[in-house]
This record gives structure tokens, C-alpha cells and sequence, in this order.
């Protein structure tokens, strides 16, 4: 990246989906540096703002911390109710980590997966911006957790100020789609943030 002064940076990005819209020549592109020393590259790349006017958020570690902090808050009304939130759980017979899981004395275990959604064709946002094998795993440990009698939940976290709509990206990964239409057809849950 070039800064306004011509300073070349190279930034980290914690990204590791194809970010398509996400890096066009041109979009303006806001970073975070860290104070840490021992980073190889200080500085993070956090948002894109598009020619259009767009935000796009690429660091996918925000799509977790603002699901947290809008579970902890109370914000999402399906899964408030429970006393305790856990982080980085393992779980499952494929040997995954679920992003969140909630538990409370008089409720059923609750799973969540988080997805960060960033791909906008118009108004419509997809998932997955490019196939993935992690995230059909994800959906088969949810549908297994499901069958288990506990809560499962993929949270599809828009973080593209551009999307006011949602789908599956079939376009893209015809079999995350199908997982996730049969994960819905069995008891799963989607929400949005």
C-alpha cells in the first residue's frame, strides 16, 4: 500500500477468503498500527472504503469481537438468556472450535459459528466469497450438535455497509449452500448482525 505521502506499507491482512470488491485500485484503505515490536508487519488493514462510498470491513476478527459484544450486551434476542460465554471451544468428531458457546443451567448447550460476510453483488450479500472446506465442516459439526439436542447457530455477520440483503453464495460454493439449506432443514438457526 502506498500511503497519501508516499510511504509504500505492507500491511498484515487477517483475511484468508478472496475478498472480492474488497481491494479494487483505487478504494481508500484504513489501518490499524500495533505497538508490538515483535511483528513482522506493525500494521493491520482493518476497513475498505470504496470509490462508491462503501465500507467493507476485512479484518475478519471484528465479525467475532462485535458478535460477542453484541451477545454480552444483550442485543441479539435469540441468544440472550444464558449465564455463561465461552470462546474457542473444542468440540465436534471432525475436531473443530466453535467460535462461541453459551450455557446456562436450564437451557441446552448453544453453538455459534460466525461467518464475516463482505461480498456485495448490488445490495445482496453472499457467503462464502470462495469455496470452503472449513466452513462445510463447520456446518456438519453444527448439524451433528444439532442432532445432540443442543442449540446450533451460523451467525452471519454483515460487515459491508453496502449489503442490505443475504444469501448463500451457490454462485460460488454450490455445496455450503446445500449444507446449510440441510442444516436449516434440520432445526439450525441463522441470525444476522
Amino acid at each position: 500500500m502506498i500511503t497519501p505521502d508516499g510511504t509504500e506499507l505492507t500491511l498484515h491482512c487477517p483475511n484468508t477468503g478472496a475478498m472480492t470488491g474488497c481491494a479494487t485500485p483505487g478504494d481508500t484503505v484504513w489501518y490499524s498500527t500495533s505497538e508490538n515490536i515483535k511483528r513482522k508487519y506493525p500494521h493491520t488493514w482493518e476497513l475498505t472504503q470504496t470509490q462508491t462510498g462503501a465500507l467493507i470491513c476485512v479484518n475478519t476478527l471484528w465479525a467475532n469481537r462485535l458478535t460477542k459484544e453484541a451477545i454480552e450486551q444483550g442485543r441479539i434476542s435469540e441468544l440472550s438468556g444464558y449465564s455463561t460465554l465461552k470462546s474457542e471451544v473444542k468440540y465436534g468428531a471432525e475436531r473443530s472450535r466453535i467460535d462461541f458457546m453459551l450455557q446456562a443451567d436450564s437451557r441446552p448447550d448453544c453453538y455459534i459459528e460466525v461467518k464475516s460476510v463482505t461480498l456485495a453483488e448490488k445490495d445482496f450479500g453472499y457467503f462464502p466469497d470462495a469455496i470452503t472446506e472449513r466452513g462445510q465442516k463447520h456446518l456438519r459439526e453444527l448439524m451433528n450438535v444439532a442432532a445432540e439436542g443442543k442449540r446450533a447457530v451460523i451467525f452471519f455477520a454483515v460487515l459491508h455497509s453496502a449489503i442490505t440483503r443475504f444469501s448463500p453464495a451457490r454462485h460460488i460454493d454450490a455445496k455450503y449452500a446445500q449444507l446449510l439449506f440441510e442444516a436449516q432443514r434440520k432445526g439450525g438457526r441463522n441470525s444476522g448482525l
